[in-house]
């Protein structure tokens, strides 16, 4: 039987999970203590002021679930939505139509404004969509990893405030690369996850709720449905009670816990930055190439680029050249781009000068 140690070293740059830096490791390798251990417990508040920093919040509920960011997003979903209410989802990609398939299976009744792949939201039909349903919820992505498009989510908040809905928002890919204003934009729940721009080993989803929204969740009149991801019980293990839930991934929460320190010292503004500097000199590299991005000009997500492949070209025997003879992974499309398209993740610590030459150089001799 091969063991850990027989596996190869990769530059991960698909669409997640994103390198992991020493020092995330070495977190991951520390002695494991019970998950009521009061040293452990204080690490958790740690963890909670860090994720109010990148999520720019002051909620108190802002947690992190044990799972990856598909189990922050049913936790939203499923402590949010109950049997008959009105969902509204933005689609325009495969975790648009996730969202929506969630809420569905919650009892919802969802409504979906959709947009080509490749485009992003119309902020305007959204607007429309929402007078006209009033929808309990609308739930939008705003870094649709499928297709490397940034939603607009700055200002949406007014109008489903004005029918008295939640807005939810998918943060999976956005958080700790790009500005995501929880409080500023209004948003009532937001969730990530930690394989991304945190460049954390993915198992953990943070997750922040508002007031607004803890006050709804409250309010329910049904248990929520799972009660894996019941915030009320959640709750109860992460603020002062202490109650237990589930034996919390221990070692993993010392990673976030590391990673988030990480971001504290590089600071968010340098961070964004970094990120969008490292997608210039890609979008350079690639025009030199000859490949064009399938996502619109001027809503490009700076961490996942989504490229097109050259017409009669495999993609797929250049994604695996890639990662046989070079060590790079790179995500192939999905949906409409299956087959189509690459993905290059620039992500947390894999955003870097570095990372960019060396899958351009790479992929500039597979091509040739």
């Amino acid at each position: 039987m091969p063991s850990v140690s027989d596996l190869p070293r990769r530059l991960c740059l698909g669409p997640g999970p994103s390198p992991v830096p020493p020092r995330v490791l070495a977190a991951l390798a520390h002695p494991t203590v019970g998950h009521l251990d009061p040293a452990f417990l204080a690490l958790m508040d740690d963890v909670r002021a860090g994720l109010r920093h990148v999520f720019a919040t002051t909620n108190p509920m802002t947690l992190a679930v044990s799972g990856t960011g598909s189990a922050g997003m049913e936790a939203a979903i499923v402590n949010l939505v109950e049997p008959g209410d009105r969902v509204l989802v933005g689609v325009n990609g495969v975790f648009g139509g996730r969202l929506a398939e969630v809420a569905r299976r919650a009892g919802a009744a969802v409504t979906t404004v959709d947009a080509p792949w490749g485009q992003p939201l119309d902020r305007e039909e959204l607007e429309r969509a929402i007078a006209r349903h009033a929808p309990h919820v609308v739930a939008v992505v705003h870094a649709e990893t499928s297709t490397g498009v940034v939603n607009p989510v700055a200002g949406l908040a007014e109008a489903v405030r004005a029918h008295d809905g939640l807005l939810v928002v998918d943060c999976v890919t956005s958080l700790a690369g790009m500005a995501v204003e929880v409080d500023a934009w209004g948003i009532d729940a937001a969730y990530s996850g930690t394989q991304k721009c945190l460049s954390c080993p993915p198992g953990l989803a943070p997750l922040t709720l508002s007031p607004r929204a803890v006050a709804r969740l409250e309010r329910r009149t049904r248990p929520v449905p799972s009660w894996y991801l019941d915030l009320t019980l959640l709750r109860s293990y992460w603020g002062d009670e202490r109650a237990y839930h589930h034996t919390a991934p221990i070692n993993m929460l010392y990673a976030l816990h590391e990673a988030l320190a990480i971001v504290g010292e590089e600071g968010l503004a340098a961070r964004f930055e970094r990120h969008r500097a490292a997608h210039d000199r890609l979008t350079a590299a690639l025009d030199d190439l000859g490949l064009p991005f399938v996502s619109a000009a001027g809503h490009r997500l700076p961490m996942l680029n989504a490229v097109a492949a050259p017409a009669g070209v495999d993609e797929a025997a250049v994604r695996r050249r890639l990662l046989d003879e070079r060590g790079i992974e790179i995500g192939g499309g999905l949906g409409a781009f299956k087959g189509r398209a690459w993905r290059i993740g620039l992500m947390g610590h894999g955003a870097t000068a570095e990372a960019v030459d060396a899958v351009t150089g790479a992929l500039r001799d597979l091509l040739a």
